[in-house]
């Protein structure tokens, strides 16, 4: 079985690599990417491998983005530390999505729903049922969270944690979201807008438009634009222009005025 890697952590790259030799002794790891760009290169110019083992999270981008660039009808095994992404990532030929830290015992049932992969009726049913227990527990009923006050963001190979009362503005952007500090550093996230939107304390922070999500003390001023529309200037300044609609315009001054 030839088996593509795609991981940008060295120490979890070489861990998944011994939990495969003991769940598949016949494996061979043809290659090791820590990129979505190297892995979209590397696709185009060999042949399909039998199983992708993927990290969602790469140096560059999310894996997912290589399944958006091409067809690619290799089974796949996610590995992530987070969970965001899990029903996106069936959306491509997912065998199964495991939680890092990977336990031996998950691999081994991850493979073996591969080894059923050709046979449709039984893939079908073991991707329905991971569904159903990933729905479960994204939908379980409960009390509302309390809005998320700090997030574990990555820098290299090391995770740190940051306040929310610390984060300036997430912007979404290539389908990557970026967590900018009131002081300036900045580090990718595992989130997407929606979801910040309802982890977040929307008293603290406000959906501008599709990229961006900011906290109050980084609204510095609000310009008049063109059709009602408002152009905002964040601190730190992103490299794009900020552009807040019509018809949000009004609810901004609103959260603006507490």
């Amino acid at each position: 079985m030839n088996v593509l890697l795609l991981e940008d952590e060295y120490p979890a790259a070489e861990r998944l690599q011994r939990l495969l030799a003991q769940a598949a002794p016949e494996a061979r790891v043809l290659a090791q990417l820590d990129t979505v760009a190297g892995a979209v290169d590397w696709l185009r110019r060999h042949p399909a491998p039998d199983l992708i083992l993927a990290d969602i999270h790469l140096a560059d981008g999310i894996s997912l983005d290589v399944f958006d660039q091409l067809v690619v009808t290799t089974p796949v095994i996610f590995t992530t530390a987070y969970d965001q992404y899990a029903l996106q990532a069936f959306k491509t030929h997912s065998v199964d999505y495991l939680l890092k830290p990977v336990k031996l015992a998950e691999l081994q049932t991850a493979l073996q729903k591969l080894r059923q992969w050709h046979s449709p009726a039984l893939a079908a049913s073991a991707v329905a049922e991971r569904l159903q227990d990933l729905l479960h527990q994204q939908t379980s009923a409960g009390t509302p969270a309390a809005p998320k006050t700090r997030f574990l963001v990555r820098q290299g190979e090391q995770l740190l944690p940051v306040q929310a009362a610390d984060v300036a503005w997430f912007q979404s952007r290539h389908e990557t979201v970026t967590l900018v500090t009131l002081g300036g550093p900045r580090y990718l996230v595992d989130y997407t807008l929606e979801q910040l939107e309802q982890l977040l304390d929307g008293r603290q922070f406000f959906r501008l438009n599709r990229q961006f999500i900011a906290q109050l003390p980084a609204v510095q001023r609000l310009h008049p634009w063109f059709n009602g529309k408002l152009k905002l200037d964040l601190l730190p300044a992103p490299a794009d222009e900020v552009i807040v609609s019509r018809d949000k315009a009004a609810a901004l001054k609103s959260w603006l005025e507490g």
